[in-house]
């Protein structure tokens, strides 16, 4: 029996997925607010005009970690720290943890605030693994005065860009859409706004090298633990699945996602289009990958 005809028998009980279609964005407008304790400035829930709920994620924008239950939520916040550059502001662990997960909390006060009136979301349903209880989507949330809501958090310096991003409803490319959105960080930054206000330049370079360097050797050692049999599409694997795979992190596993928006990924050659991907990096992970066809 073919190779191909073996791989769609089995496909519901294997980690491989087959090829799928951007999905376009879809418009949702009279959206409202849903008040949870869970819920943090870019992660909330919502319930559309017709009384369905659902979870979003704000493309592109990150806001600090407000509630810590798990060892990814510590380690993502030490990333968050480094990356403002407040990892030692105050001198002891309890202190500028606190000061993160305080602008954590006035981050989710800033969206509860601005989400107040009814408003739109865009989203192409990009599902995003979350905490096992409430399943995400990455979602554009334009409040009642017209205001991108990931861009209202970055200017108040409450946010810094990253994450997945793609095309908005206008046209504007995600490259464009995430340049305005660093040049408002960067003014942010300047002025002092929100978390800017507290952080130490002079070691805010060293800062963001150690947390580099940490996610190279975490990205190997998960690497090294992968089952010999596992394997995914690039085209549909989750944002999770992708970064499971060997040198690739938080932001090469946005690459990807953002460039499969705009063509599929149909052998492994074309990932070398992918931003931030070279050859080196694509030896390692090939072993892993499997296509429509293959």
């Amino acid at each position: 029996m073919p190779r191909f005809a073996i791989f769609l028998i089995f496909l519901p009980f294997t980690l491989c997925v087959t090829l799928a279609v951007p999905k376009p964005l879809q418009t949702f407008k009279e959206c409202t607010f849903v008040s949870s304790e869970w819920a943090d400035g870019d992660s909330f829930q919502i319930k559309f005009a017709d009384g369905k709920m659902m979870t979003v994620r704000l493309y592109a924008a990150d806001c600090m970690e407000l509630h810590i239950n798990t060892d990814s939520d510590t380690r993502r916040l030490r990333d968050q720290r480094r990356y403002f550059g407040i990892t030692v502001v105050k001198g002891d662990a309890p202190d500028f943890v606190s000061l993160a997960t305080g602008f954590g909390k006035k981050a989710h006060e800033f969206t509860e605030k601005a989400l107040q009136m009814p408003f739109t979301i865009h989203t192409r349903l990009h599902k995003v693994l979350g905490d096992g209880k409430n399943e995400r989507f990455y979602a554009f949330v334009v409040t009642a005065n017209g205001e991108d809501l990931a861009t209202e958090l970055v200017s108040a310096g409450l946010a810094r860009t990253r994450g997945l991003g793609t095309e908005m409803i206008d046209g504007t490319s995600r490259e464009r859409y995430k340049e305005k959105l660093a040049d408002l960080e960067a003014q942010a930054a300047k002025r002092e706004k929100g978390i800017w206000k507290f952080t130490d330049w002079d070691k805010l370079p060293d800062e963001r090298d150690v947390q580099r360097k940490e996610d190279e050797e975490d990205a190997i050692a998960e690497g090294d633990v992968l089952p010999v049999d596992f394997c995914i599409n690039p085209n549909t694997a989750g944002r999770d699945d992708l970064i499971l795979l060997p040198e690739i992190g938080e932001v090469l596993a946005d690459a990807i996602m953002e460039y499969r928006d705009e063509r599929p990924l149909l052998k492994e050659e074309d990932l070398l289009n992918v931003p931030g991907i070279k050859q080196m990096t694509l030896d390692i992970i090939k072993q892993y990958l499997e296509f429509a066809g293959d």
